[in-house]
């Protein structure tokens, strides 16, 4: 994420996630037509969702956990995302989607 985030628009901040089958893809583009995709191993129940964040807002919340493993929790394009570490219900982080 913290790749993706050199590329994102300066002023935004913003990324987008989408997921397909065992795979999470981020996706940041600036105003001078540059581009990063970073694509992750991933379960996911969700298929072709597209969705966009802020990515400092991403970072911050995933620096805060200590496992290696994390939970996105997604409903749908216009909801927030619930960030937690997977084997512990200790710690959970809200943030809301940005529209890109």
């Amino acid at each position: 994420m913290q790749r993706a985030a050199i590329l994102s628009n300066e002023k935004f901040r913003g990324v987008k996630l989408e997921t397909s089958p065992g795979q999470l893809r981020i996706v940041a583009h600036n105003p001078e037509q540059e581009e990063a995709h970073e694509e992750l191993e991933a379960e996911t129940r969700i298929d072709g969702l597209a969705i966009g964040f802020n990515v400092t807002y991403l970072l911050d919340a995933l620096g805060a956990l200590k496992g290696e493993t994390v939970v996105l929790m997604l409903r749908d394009a216009n909801s927030s995302v619930l960030i937690r570490e997977k084997d512990s219900e200790r710690s959970r982080h809200v943030v809301m989607p940005l529209r890109l």
